[in-house]
């Protein structure tokens, strides 16, 4: 679910609900360790949630088991064999779109003329090549040209630039 917050009024918008996985979803696995399409899959397939080991780490359970989970710990006995799932970190996606500032920012295309950029398994991005090579955008295709996710505190370890 997505929501805009007003902090003039102190208040959420509903924006809108996505069914579907997003593109930015690698933000929630580096947080979780829960690789969220593969776990889809198993889920399609049938698998318990119980069974997914992604899962059992991510609430304490021993992986190689495949003993239930008690996902809204109404047992008491549950917190001795299981934890409450707690986010690792922060994370930060951020997306680079094509726009001319001079005409409003609108969309547009354009050449990037350099990128330097050493992703690690926690930094990592993505960037639209062009079929003659090099990054770009079009305004018939994706203006995304690129996105860029990262583990906060994995951050400094990854470098990039561009002009």
């Amino acid at each position: 679910m997505e929501y805009l917050y007003s902090h003039a009024e102190d208040k959420f918008y509903f924006l809108e609900l996505n069914p579907r996985l997003q593109v930015e979803h690698p933000t929630t696995e580096m947080v979780s360790g829960v690789n969220l399409p593969a776990a889809q899959l198993q889920i399609a397939m049938g698998l318990p949630l119980h069974r997914i080991r992604d899962i059992r780490l991510l609430y304490g359970a021993d992986p190689h088991t495949s003993t239930e989970i008690d996902f809204d710990f109404s047992e008491e006995k549950s917190s001795q064999s299981q934890r409450r799932p707690t986010p690792k970190g922060h994370t930060t996606a951020c997306r680079i779109t094509s726009e001319d500032p001079g005409e409003g920012f609108k969309p547009s295309s354009g050449m990037m003329h350099e990128l330097n950029f050493r992703s690690s398994s926690n930094v990592w991005g993505y960037f639209s090549v062009g079929t003659a090579g090099g990054i770009t955008a079009s305004p018939t295709v994706n203006l995304v040209t690129s996105l860029l996710m990262a583990r906060i505190d994995q951050l400094l370890e990854s470098t990039w630039s561009w002009r």
